[in-house]
């Protein structure tokens, strides 16, 4: 019998990662995040099936969108996930398995430009719908 005082969600199998990409990019943008992309991964890594890459305006901001984004999927999926870089928050790691999730403060993304590293010539990331400031 299970223990009624369990905090998980469920687990029915495992995760749709549609539905855990759009928890990702919903939270991101709900947080505010800057520059949002998703660059494709499945049938060209084994590592993930997609890859999301945001900014914060501060490395308070990324700290805080990389909490939110593991409770709200834990919440949701009730799976732990996988965080590197919190500490300092200028470059934070997030590793929800079928997706990783790169946050960066603006001047560490631009250092290490990852977007270029992983668009594999054939096709440009997928921006997220969300707006620049002032747009």
């Amino acid at each position: 019998m299970a223990d009624p005082r369990s905090t998980s969600a469920p687990s029915s199998g495992p995760v749709d990662v549609d539905a855990l990409h759009a928890l990702i990019t919903k939270s991101l943008d709900d947080d505010q995040a800057v520059e949002m992309i998703s660059i494709p991964l499945a049938g060209k890594s084994s590592i993930a099936d997609h890859m999301v890459i945001a900014s914060g305006r501060s490395s308070r901001q990324v700290a805080s969108m990389a909490s939110k984004l593991a409770e709200r999927i834990k919440a949701e999926f009730g799976k732990l996930v996988r965080i590197e870089g919190l500490p300092t928050a200028d470059w934070v790691l997030i590793d929800a398995d079928d997706v990783i999730v790169h946050l960066f403060r603006p001047e560490v993304r631009s250092f290490y430009n990852l977007e270029r590293m992983w668009a594999f010539g054939d096709e440009t990331p997928v921006a997220s719908a969300v707006a620049a400031p002032g747009a």
